[in-house]
């Protein structure tokens, strides 16, 4: 995947490039111009009960420009309703019956060609991120022709960056998975010759846990993760299952865009990279262990230098995104510790499929090194231990500093999971 640069913004098009791709909704193959016809107000914010309605939402500003707020219809309470009927939304809520609509109070002029984002909400409540189509709108050019699987909430920037290409692009058709497909999605997409698939790192761990021979089933030849920290693990254990298929990360928020992209099979991204000037191009820079990205794919307001938030640890030849900065950091007795580079070691054990590491309170260090793992199903014993908590804590005890070892491992049976496709690591 190639990022492009930014162009004028083409939003009020009779019709997009990709209105006869086929999508597959629920099962059901239409194609974008097959989809309902909406008349919306402006500026709506859109409540979607699924992936056909939100996909009409897409195109309907494909064609109109009107302004808009795309969400899934379960990521608005009635706090999130209030505050966007007092920025001037009109709310909309979709479905088969009808369009419900809630009037603002105090209505303002639409801004033609604006799309607004809701960010994740990871640091607190979600905030408005504003875009247009061609800020979103990040792959150009000729595409090989690929089917590729969207299990994205819709709305959010991960989907609009799959959505987008299927829009904009001839030749690149869509099968979006609805919540309640996920866990079986691997024979969705064997069904109907999905041969690429974005997710977030929880998301593939997931689904290898579950099913790895039917994942193996997939005619994958592009895997791509972001949403989350990318470990060494998780991309050595989808080379193994697709030795020929290109497999790339992507760093990307709503706030920067998509950022960074890395095919080379490895964690993180090269240390040369930083402070690299290239028109067109995003400048990544460190400050104070914090990412921080000059991009030309920014949020409206958002240009210049963006403190992502995000920690990164330089090791070696490489920058490794290791967590956020409010989360990734462990102070024990004095000396730091990096949340995610605990994790990582977790998930390098060949039996360990997820990990989740945090602080807890200790008396005398202030805080101590806690997690939760989730053991790789039908694995072969390690060195003959049984996976318990002794067992984890040697495997760190040999690869950490001693502040840093984990003092309780709680083993759990499933991989947790947010609508975001996140683990909250």
């Amino acid at each position: 995947m190639t990022l492009a640069t930014p162009r004028p913004s083409t939003a009020g098009q009779p019709e997009p490039a990709g209105v006869d791709n086929p999508v597959v909704v629920g099962g059901v193959t239409l194609t974008w111009r097959a989809l309902p016809e909406l008349t919306l107000p402006a500026p709506a914010a859109v409540l979607a009960p699924d992936a056909r309605w939100a996909l009409a939402a897409a195109r309907h500003h494909a064609v109109h420009g009107t302004e808009l707020l795309l969400t899934g219809a379960g990521r608005v309470d009635e706090a999130m309703r209030a505050e966007l009927l007092d920025a001037g939304f009109t709310v909309t809520a979709l479905g088969d019956s009808g369009a419900a609509h809630s009037s603002p109070a105090r209505p303002r002029p639409a801004e033609p060609g604006r799309l607004w984002l809701l960010t994740s909400g990871s640091t607190g409540r979600p905030k408005r991120v504003g875009h247009t189509l061609d800020s979103l709108t990040t792959v150009r050019g000729a595409q090989p022709e690929r089917t590729w699987l969207c299990p994205y909430a819709p709305g959010t920037y991960a989907w609009w960056q799959v959505v987008t290409l299927s829009l904009t692009q001839p030749g690149q058709r869509l099968v979006v998975v609805e919540p309640e497909q996920l866990d079986d999605w691997p024979a969705l997409a064997a069904a109907h010759g999905v041969d690429a698939a974005s997710g977030t790192p929880t998301f593939w761990r997931r689904t290898l846990y579950r099913d790895a021979a039917a994942l193996a089933r997939v005619p994958l030849r592009q895997l791509t993760l972001g949403g989350e920290p990318v470990d060494q693990a998780i991309l050595d254990q989808l080379r193994d299952l697709f030795p020929a298929a290109r497999i790339s990360w992507i760093y990307a928020s709503s706030e920067v865009g998509a950022a960074i992209v890395v095919h080379d099979g490895r964690a993180g991204f090269p240390v040369d990279w930083l402070d690299r000037p290239a028109p067109g191009r995003p400048t990544l820079s460190v400050r104070d262990e914090e990412l921080v990205i000059t991009s030309p794919y920014h949020g409206a307001g958002l240009a210049g230098a963006v403190r992502t938030g995000d920690r990164v640890q330089v090791v070696g030849d490489r920058v490794l995104i290791t967590g956020r900065l409010d989360s990734d950091e462990i102070n024990v007795g004095g000396s730091k510790v990096s949340a995610g580079l605990v994790r990582d070691v977790l998930t390098a054990h060949p039996r360990v499929a997820w990990a989740r590491v945090t602080g807890r309170r200790a008396p005398v260090l202030g805080r101590m090194v806690v997690a939760e793992v989730v053991p790789t199903p039908h694995a072969a014993p390690a060195v003959g231990e049984a996976l318990d908590e002794a067992a984890l804590v040697r495997w760190c005890a040999g690869r950490l500093p001693e502040h840093a070892v984990p003092r309780r491992i709680r083993v759990l049976t499933e991989i947790p999971v947010k609508e975001t496709l996140k683990s909250d690591v």
